[in-house]
């Protein structure tokens, strides 16, 4: 239909009139979403059983305060003060089953009164979720990666110290250990860390926990494990080998010299790509009782030329090698290990959206166990974004080379940006409930798509 210019444009010069006026009034109609994926999971009972051991001495209770921690993060909001901009929502009261929200005070006080129980117990709560979920699932193929990441702050709490810290040295630190599931883009489980400890500090513990609790749930499933250099040692290859993981680990030059020598002795290398080669062999460190198959990767690269050149004749390219060395016990092929080994960057994109968009690097209180609250929060807040899209969607892909995502995820800034941040008008007539939003059949068409799973799944 062919609309003329008088159809399409109008001329405005009034300002209109701002009126704030208590009418039912809401910014975040999505939060109706929030609502049923919590009863589907029975949150709020779940969370009622974390705290059971605390004492009920104040009228909003910790499990209410853990669930707002979680409401205000899946929101978008970083800071516990940021709580004012909603405290009067009436959409977000109803999804936290609150008349009204708590002041900010108040959560801080219950936050510093939480002790390190309450932490276990929020952390064994988000990983029944996730693993519920691949149980669910049924998978054949459970990918865990390991690493940690650094969590600074400037204020003084408990538990920060100064260690590695690449954006901000000197700076005080946590540096929690994550376990992270490369199907789903889950968080496993966490273990909180001073920021002045080795990446491979109280790992072997945490792998064997982690790796466990999914063999009970999935019995049948193969499960692997992907590591940098900083785990290489032989108490934790020994570990994997002996609990029949398949496990790629990156080899640290700096420690064996010895591989050096292998390297450079070598003369026939054998070429998978255009630019990548490798040989292999079996090897272990003299303090090592068993042999296992190292992969001796070459690649390569074009090396900067810092010296004079003719700029008007020719630009010379000087062609040289990056060297890697990668320990397993997968029978793949040398290409499909590399590629297996490589998929595990996908964590550094986890841990990217955890910081960026669910705020986990946020230290809101000077108490450990408040701050390792807050910390499972935001990881729950975000597995509970992963959660609600592989409840509402099918998987998009089969196990590939590189173990990517089997859903293709959005990012949780654009579900509040499609679903969580509408406007709508809580109304009540004749008796019944409504939440009226703009007739846009896009937004309706979203919403259909994850209440509707929600709803007949509940």
């Amino acid at each position: 239909m062919k609309l003329s210019k008088a159809e399409i444009h109008s001329h405005v010069h009034t300002l209109p009139e701002l009126r704030f006026e208590d009418q039912q009034l809401t910014s975040y109609a999505g939060s109706v979403v929030l609502q049923a994926l919590f009863r589907k999971l029975d949150l709020k009972n779940r969370l009622r059983r974390c705290f059971a051991h605390l004492p009920e001495g104040q009228v909003v209770g910790y499990p209410t305060i853990c669930i707002i921690l979680v409401v205000h993060i899946m929101l978008g909001f970083r800071r516990l003060r940021d709580i004012d901009r909603y405290h009067d929502d009436p959409v977000v009261a109803r999804t936290l089953g609150l008349k009204r929200i708590p002041h900010v005070s108040t959560i801080c006080r219950a936050l510093q009164r939480m002790d390190s129980r309450s932490a276990d117990e929020v952390g064994k709560l988000n990983r029944d979720i996730v693993l519920e979920r691949l149980e669910y699932e049924n998978l054949p193929r459970v990918t865990l990666d390991f690493d940690g990441s650094v969590i600074t702050s400037t204020r003084f709490a408990e538990g920060l110290a100064v260690g590695y810290n690449k954006q901000k040295k000197g700076g005080r630190s946590y540096y929690p250990l994550f376990c992270t599931i490369a199907q789903s883009a889950q968080v496993l489980d966490v273990q909180h860390r001073p920021g002045n400890v080795h990446d491979s500090n109280g790992a072997p513990a945490f792998i064997k926990s982690c790796i466990d609790r999914v063999r009970d749930h999935l019995p049948q499933a193969v499960i692997e494990s992907r590591k940098d250099s900083a785990f290489f040692s032989d108490e934790t290859v020994s570990l994997l080998a002996s609990e029949g993981v398949l496990f790629t680990v990156s080899v640290p030059f700096e420690r064996f010299a010895e591989l050096k020598g292998i390297i450079e002795s070598r003369k026939h290398w054998r070429s998978f790509s255009r630019d990548w080669s490798y040989f292999e062999s079996w090897w272990s460190p003299k303090s090592w009782d068993t042999e296992y198959r190292f992969l001796f990767y070459r690649h390569r690269v074009r090396i900067q030329n810092k010296e004079p050149i003719q700029l008007d004749l020719f630009a010379p390219v000087v062609h040289g090698y990056e060297f890697r060395v990668i320990i397993t016990n997968k029978q793949e092929s040398a290409k499909n290990v590399l590629a297996f080994h490589n998929g595990r960057g996908s964590q550094e994109n986890i841990f990217s959206e955890l910081k960026s968009q669910c705020n986990m690097d946020y230290v809101p209180t000077r108490r450990l166990s408040g701050n390792r609250v807050y910390c499972l929060s935001s990881i729950l807040a975000y597995n509970l974004f992963k959660e609600l899209q592989m409840t509402c969607m099918k998987p998009a892909r089969i196990s590939l080379r590189k173990r990517p995502t089997l859903w293709e995820f959005s990012e949780p800034r654009t579900i509040r940006q499609y679903i969580l941040h509408r406007a709508g008008r809580l109304t009540n007539p004749h008796g019944q409930l409504s939440l009226t939003m703009s007739g846009n059949s896009v937004t309706m068409h979203d919403f259909q798509r994850y209440l509707q799973p929600l709803l007949n799944t509940a």
